[in-house]
């Protein structure tokens, strides 16, 4: 809530502004009031204030003073005149402050309202810029950095960014390793940063997913001396733990940097598998593609399109058909065998997660434990079947209770309105408590995080396909304090819209 203190001699004056204005709907809340000018400057030195509205005739201190005084302690200030008077010395004067509208008694009350809103925009935008110029060389960086490694961006428009706002990479070799938080933030972040501050060798940043990324650059093969930084990192991190880091393989910088990044992020997923695993090593996978390694003998498309169109017994037939074909293979042994298991069990859970949004992993635990325990071939293809089996079902349970149903569907159309349990239960002839009990079983999700889970995902597809601010984006999507948006925001997503903008 942005903080406003009001000063005049005129006690109704006073009462009225309290009352007339429903200050929480700007985003704003009175923490004081004051009769002069004097009485004033004594709360704004303990008290933080965005506006102020001010008389400009009192005993002691008349307003202008007031302001000149006022913007002494809290520089960035805005300001309100309310005025018995319409004299051009005064307005003159007040113009020379910079305030946001000079106010005429009695106060009209559309005036006034207009004000504010154009208050609480250029108080959202001094946010940002403050945000901004604190946050602003690293956001291009996480910007430039991220594209470059996902390919978007040509080595030598990259160079040119990279020197101009100072990043170094002037070794030949690089690997990319991936720390990964539940807590991650900016705390995480900036620990990670001092810890590798001495080390010029070691670029961090921020990718699009939230995950805090190293790129490390050497002039020879340096792998041990990576994973002893890396570890270093997880002991100095246990306060944020569970902490997963993982680590792709060493090339030729401008070569091999993209793929190491993706090996990186490929190599977080096995936390599922060897969970008791500090560092996970791509290179170390059983079907990382090192010079040695087979391809993955699946194909993979074949299997995603059974899988949307939710064709249990055909996957359970491919499945069959498949490993016992790769059972024959020549060279073929039971360890191998096994690894193919988990890398497909593991390529199901990212496609249900990408394909609902959740992070189940139940089924999955199971499946990893039973394929470590198979010990012949039928086994095996036995627990595959199961988990793809649960993949379908887990799609097959989003068709909800049909009350349910209806309600996803109004919030889904209507989600930058006002609503609530207790008007969608009256609308569907339901008690709000009932409702709120069966939405959560429905959707394991509570009523107002669904809510604010889907408004961000709105406000993600705005900051990506549109030129608006954020502030605007906020407000399109059902938040009228932007404040509250960005809390929101960096809680789904991990980082703040800004950040997020930065790195499209």
């Amino acid at each position: 809530m942005y903080k406003v203190l009001i000063v005049d001699d005129e006690p109704f004056i006073l009462e009225g502004l309290y009352n007339i204005i429903n200050w929480a709907d700007f985003g704003m809340e009175i923490v004081g009031h004051a009769e002069n000018g004097q009485l004033a400057m004594d709360i704004l030195r303990h008290t933080p204030v965005d506006l102020l509205i001010s008389d400009i005739s009192m005993p002691v201190m008349n307003g202008l003073k007031l302001i000149n005084s006022a913007r002494e302690i809290q520089p960035n200030l805005l300001a309100i005149i309310l005025s018995g008077f319409s004299e051009f010395n005064y307005l003159k004067e007040a113009m020379k402050l910079g305030i946001e509208n000079y106010l005429l008694k009695p106060i009209n009350i559309e005036e006034l309202k207009s004000t504010l809103r154009t208050v609480v925009e250029k108080l959202n935008l001094l946010i940002v810029e403050q945000w901004f110029d604190s946050k602003g060389v690293q956001i291009l960086k996480d910007n430039i950095l991220h594209r470059w490694l996902k390919g978007y961006m040509a080595t030598t428009e990259f160079n040119e960014r990279a020197e101009l706002i100072g990043i170094q990479l002037k070794r030949p070799l690089a690997s990319v390793a991936i720390v990964r938080s539940e807590k991650a933030g900016d705390e995480v972040f900036d620990l990670i940063a001092k810890l590798l501050d001495n080390d010029e060798s070691f670029t961090p940043f921020r990718d699009i997913d939230g995950d805090i990324v190293i790129l490390s650059t050497m002039e020879v093969m340096e792998e041990k001396r990576l994973k002893e930084h890396l570890e270093n990192i997880q002991e100095h991190l246990s306060a944020f733990r569970p902490i997963r880091i993982s680590m792709g393989s060493v090339g030729f910088l401008l070569q091999h940097a993209s793929r190491s990044y993706v090996e990186a992020k490929k190599a977080l997923e096995y936390f599922f598998i060897y969970p008791e695993r500090l560092i996970m090593d791509y290179s170390e996978l059983p079907l990382s593609e090192g010079p040695f390694k087979s391809e993955f003998p699946i194909d993979w498309p074949e299997y995603v399109k059974l899988i949307l169109a939710k064709e249990t017994e055909s996957l359970e037939e491919r499945i069959r058909e498949d490993f016992e074909e790769i059972q024959r293979l020549e060279g073929m042994t039971p360890t191998r065998l096994q690894d193919i298991a988990l890398e497909l069990i593991i390529r199901f859970k990212m496609e249900l997660k990408g394909i609902n949004h959740k992070e189940e992993s139940e089924p999955f635990t199971l499946g990893f434990t039973k394929v470590r325990e198979a010990d012949k071939g039928t086994d095996l293809i036995k627990v595959i079947q199961e988990v793809a089996v649960s993949v379908i079902d887990a799609l097959v349970r989003d068709v909800k209770n049909p009350v349910v149903q209806q309600v996803l569907k109004y919030i889904h159309e209507n989600y930058a309105g006002e609503f609530s349990l207790k008007t969608l239960g009256a609308a569907y002839n339901i008690h709000p408590v009932y409702l709120g009990q069966l939405f959560h079983k429905e959707t394991n999700e509570t009523f107002t995080g669904y809510i604010n889970k889907y408004r961000v995902e709105m406000a993600k597809e705005q900051l990506k396909t549109t030129h608006l601010k954020v502030h605007e984006i906020a407000s399109n999507v059902g938040y009228l304090e932007s404040g509250y948006f960005y809390k929101q925001f960096k809680k789904y997503v991990g980082i703040s819209p800004i950040e997020y903008k930065g790195l499209l």
